[in-house]
């Protein structure tokens, strides 16, 4: 006989909504170049959109870039508005579904996702709420898994995230269409909810983001050969001062991480 108890809401909170197609393409790029062979060694790993808002395209573009490095890779769209989850079903795939719930992250059988993602989300919330947030979302990670939260603009040309796994957070990761770029600090604006207030005199954000527009600045004379190169020289001086994770291959694609420690918030 059916249960009549009533199941529980889920946590959280409905966000705008607001989505566009290829908006998170920058981050779906660094997680398959990244935690790529992590997900083809899992054989059939789960993957959580959340919060993927008012129209599924973040969820259904995730589940092609991720099988292009891991061909087995099963993404659940979870959203906290039923409206949404029910505008997405007709999406529904062989190795794509939609799920009502939030930071609960309620897969089917209690089984652990070895990567949450969770982009434009957070930034919603008071920032007092977001190491709580990332408390529960990492616990449950499967063993080796990587929550990947951060915002980005509307089209996706400007997006910073952090990457945290079951210990905390790890690193910040600086995305940008170069082409376009005044200065590495217009960046700021698209912080995701940890960092976004700290962006002031005296907090560490706001020192790497200085030091990266003078490095910018310093780079100007390589500016005739590209702004790629432009970027390249920047990072690299850069790295003398700062705990930059070096990989040319990504930062070729706009890129520049970040150890956590070094923009952690004072006091965090």
């Amino acid at each position: 006989m059916p249960s009549s108890r009533p199941r529980p809401r889920p946590v959280g909170a409905a966000t705008r909504g607001t989505t566009h197609r290829n908006r998170l393409r920058r981050m779906d790029r660094w997680i398959a170049a990244c935690h790529g062979l992590t997900l083809r060694s899992a054989g059939d790993p789960a993957v959580v959109d959340l919060g993927y808002g008012a129209a599924p395209w973040t969820a259904v573009e995730l589940l092609a870039r991720l099988r292009a490095v891991a061909p087995h890779t099963e993404v659940t769209g979870v959203e906290i508005d039923p409206s949404r989850v029910a505008a997405a079903l007709p999406y529904e795939r062989e190795g794509l579904r939609f799920l009502h719930g939030g930071f609960e992250v309620p897969l089917p059988g209690g089984r652990r996702p070895l990567l949450i993602r969770a982009a434009n989300v957070l930034r919603q919330y008071p920032e007092d709420e977001v190491p709580a947030a990332w408390a529960r979302l990492t616990a449950r990670l499967a063993p080796g898994g990587l929550l990947v939260e951060g915002t980005c603009d509307e089209i996706g040309r400007r997006h910073v995230w952090v990457a945290l796994g079951p210990e905390g957070p790890r690193t910040v990761t600086f995305a940008a269409r170069l082409h376009g770029l005044d200065r590495p600090s217009d960046l700021a604006e698209r912080l995701p909810k940890a960092l976004i207030h700290r962006n002031v005199p005296g907090e560490p954000v706001h020192a790497f983001l200085r030091d990266f527009d003078r490095a910018w600045a310093s780079a100007a004379a390589y500016a005739p050969l590209g702004v790629r190169q432009r970027w390249l020289t920047a990072v690299g001086e850069l790295a003398a001062d700062w705990p930059v994770v070096a990989d040319p291959r990504r930062t070729r694609q706009g890129e520049v991480t970040v150890r956590w420690q070094a923009l952690a918030p004072r006091g965090a």
